[in-house]
């Protein structure tokens, strides 16, 4: 498929070569261009041969250049052609889970390996063919995220309502095979996939190592718009105490074997068994942040050395944090910490249950702007509100539930200040 040109940066290479907007891209050194992996993966060669079209006509041009650099092509979409939706239906799906008039992006279901390579995206290897995969291990395109969930193929087929979804499990050992780095994801549904279930998938992934870097274990979330889907059961104290057990067992078991514990529970885990974070140094590099696996551990081990490295003077200004149920008593402890060093920190901490999504629902990146307003409304917020960063969308400016953040701000009359999960700054807001 050839790729339309919209644009072509002054000064570039491909400007010196006399290419404009509108230009269709054929090749790279004989290789046709279908999509942002072949046009990355080409475009390092220092010397290239570039067929395109023009006006129906075929051209080549030549460009010398450093490996690395970029030749000044830019096209309509970052894929250079539609992104790949799911064609999955499974029982856990969040976005099934969302309620109706919500803006359309929040709908769009994605399963694109290549935002897998390029952002870090989950895919479920469904939407992937024999060229696929032949493709990732000739261009040793790595790593890879997928989201694994079971290493039983009926159960996975049952789980994501996908009669692909089992036989594409042969895709990972031709990957390990290959030396392609995955690392995998398994959101556990209670009766489902945890239990005996979860100990032959981490077994059968640990078999895979070291190609499989990374196991997170993540629990369902579970909204309160599941009318019509199937019934799921949240998990339990008992259940998640379980759950870590499992995980735990195995990840003590690799430790010894290969040197690293390979697999992790997400914190909300720990939090719903009541038990202690793990400390810092057992999630090793932080492979799986993004699902949540040690993102409180690593916060607090940040916060605490930059309260001992800090020596800024705290303003004492009065302010206030608002963030999910679950993560309120652990912000109250960081400022119970940083009090004890700066007396004068004057800092309220706020838990919002999600009315919104459910009360099952507890993490502070799903809180909306609706709840935090009605909850907030009233209360003694100070001279500043600060706000999980995560919660918000496009470009950091937008909840959930479209409330905008000059909105909520205009609507509490107060300064809102979104912070990052990071230590550092969230110490520098407390003590702005």
């Amino acid at each position: 498929m050839a790729v339309a040109i919209s644009k072509v940066e002054p000064g570039s290479y491909a400007d010196a070569a006399g290419f404009r907007a509108g230009d269709i891209l054929i090749s790279l050194n004989g290789h046709i261009i279908t999509d942002v992996l072949d046009y990355r993966f080409y475009l390092q060669d220092s010397q290239l041969k570039i067929r395109y079209k023009r006006n129906e006509k075929e051209r080549n041009a030549l460009i010398q250049k450093d490996e690395m650099d970029d030749i000044g092509l830019v096209f309509s979409t970052y894929l250079m052609d539609r992104q790949r939706a799911c064609c999955n239906r499974c029982l856990f799906c969040f976005i099934d889970q969302l309620p109706g008039g919500l803006r359309d992006s929040l709908y769009f279901k994605d399963d694109d390996q290549r935002l897998s390579f390029l952002f870090g995206n989950y895919v479920t290897l469904t939407n992937m063919t024999d060229r696929d995969i032949q493709r990732i291990t000739e261009m040793h395109i790595s790593p890879v995220n997928i989201s694994v969930h079971t290493t039983n193929p009926a159960l996975r087929v049952q789980m994501m309502g996908n009669k692909r979804a089992g036989e594409v499990l042969s895709y990972l050992p031709i990957l390990a095979k290959a030396g392609i780095k995955m690392n995998c994801q398994l959101v556990l549904c209670p009766g489902y996939n945890d239990g005996k279930e979860l100990e032959k998938t981490l077994l059968d992934l640990g078999r895979l190592y070291p190609a499989v870097e990374s196991i997170a274990a993540v629990p369902v979330g579970i909204t309160k718009y599941r009318a019509g889907l199937t019934a799921l059961t949240p998990f339990t104290k008992e259940s998640a105490l379980e759950t870590i057990k499992i995980v735990e067992n195995f990840a003590a078991g690799c430790l010894k074997k290969y040197g690293t514990r390979l697999a992790h529970c997400a914190d909300e885990l720990y939090l719903k068994a009541e038990l202690s974070l793990p400390q810092p140094e057992k999630y090793e590099d932080f492979p799986q942040l993004e699902n949540g696996v040690g993102m409180v551990p690593l916060l607090r081990d940040e916060f605490c050395n930059a309260v001992e490295e800090s020596d800024e003077v705290a303003s004492g200004r009065p302010k206030s944090i608002a963030t999910g149920v679950a993560a309120a008593p652990f912000m109250r402890e960081l400022v119970d910490l940083s009090r004890k060093k700066w007396h004068n920190i004057n800092c309220s901490v706020y838990p919002v249950a999600n009315d919104f999504f459910g009360h099952q629902i507890n993490v502070a990146g799903l809180l909306t702007g609706g709840d935090i307003a009605r909850q907030m409304q009233g209360k003694p917020l100070g001279e500043e509100l600060l706000i999980p960063a995560a919660a918000l969308r496009r470009e950091g400016d937008l909840f959930l539930d479209d409330m905008s953040l000059r909105e909520l701000e205009q609507f509490l009359s107060v300064k809102i200040t979104p912070v990052s999960n990071d230590g550092s700054a969230l110490l520098n807001c407390l003590l702005a």
